[in-house]
């Protein structure tokens, strides 16, 4: 196809004029970069009308699942977004982890963070943030998150493995992520594979789904686990772009399948607890230590 810096490209103009595209556009197309389709709406988004902290100025409809819904987050923890697009996950992060908590937003494509950091001005978000940046080299800190979730955005970076040594750096010892992507069983055809709008439309980016989940083992990452998984079907006005009649009519009758999956890890290690003291505490202890008492 392309090199990794003209597939990076290709997918920041698409994502750039994606911002600005009717939700709708995007829901009935392939990550919202192909042609819309007649025949079948949200072709891989999942519904978050009724998910709190939902904010639907947001939501572009570019989503394959819900992996705020298995982040197990809790309040005042840190969270970061992989691909944080207009800022519906980090919107809903935000209510999971309360007004203690903080959400950090990365995203590559100006429009993108531009449309979030207006969208958390207007909803008077201050423990939000979008940082402009690349997720296979993320602006955060090491060991400075607690939870990483990223909603169909890994399938569009060349650099997979890159991406996953990310986020093991910026866990903390005995942090987790959720993370919803494209994968694969069985090889796409060959027009699928080369051509760059179906790249940036999330398929052609996805790899096997045997080589995603070993990435993750092999970065070190425990308890690997498959929270959710459905079948995405690509409909045949979208294929027809792409194939003659008798490749979609092989290729939706073989055995390839592309498929929704949410999957869970947790980095090795456990996180140091929050040790609070209070001012009785404190004088306690200042007492029992005091110069000439013989215990320091």
């Amino acid at each position: 196809m392309s090199t990794e810096q003209e597939l990076k490209e290709i997918v920041r103009e698409k994502y750039s004029k994606i911002a600005l595209q009717d939700k709708d556009i995007n829901a009935s197309s392939c990550c919202g970069a192909t042609t819309s389709s007649n025949k079948i709406y949200n072709i891989m988004m999942d519904d978050y009308t009724e998910v709190q902290g939902y904010a639907s100025d947001a939501d572009l409809g570019l989503g394959c699942g819900l992996p705020t819904a298995f982040a197990h987050m809790k309040k005042g923890d840190t969270v970061i977004d992989l691909g944080s697009g207009a800022g519906n996950d980090c919107f809903v992060a935000r209510h999971e982890v309360g007004e203690s908590g903080k959400v950090i937003g990365i995203d590559f494509t100006e429009a993108m963070i531009n449309k979030a950091r207006e969208n958390a001005d207007r909803l008077g978000y201050n423990n939000v943030e979008f940082r402009f940046g690349d997720i296979e080299s993320m602006p955060a800190s090491d060991a400075s998150a607690d939870v990483v979730v990223s909603n169909c955005v890994l399938n569009l970076v060349p650099n997979k493995e890159a991406v996953i040594r990310d986020i093991f750096r910026v866990l903390k010892p005995g942090g987790h992520f959720s993370i919803s992507d494209i994968v694969l069983v069985g090889e796409l055809p060959e027009a699928l594979q080369k051509d760059a709008e179906m790249y940036a439309g999330c398929v052609a980016g996805a790899i096997q789904k045997n080589d995603y989940l070993g990435f993750i083992e092999a970065q070190g990452f425990e308890n690997i686990t498959v929270q959710k998984e459905k079948t995405i079907i690509i409909p045949e006005d979208i294929l027809d772009k792409y194939l003659s009649a008798e490749q979609v009519h092989s290729f939706q009758s073989g055995n390839t399948g592309i498929f929704s999956i949410t999957v869970f890890a947790e980095k090795p290690g456990s996180k140091a607890p929050k040790v609070k003291m209070n001012l009785a505490d404190l004088n306690s202890s200042t007492n029992a230590c005091a110069p000439g008492s013989g215990c320091c």
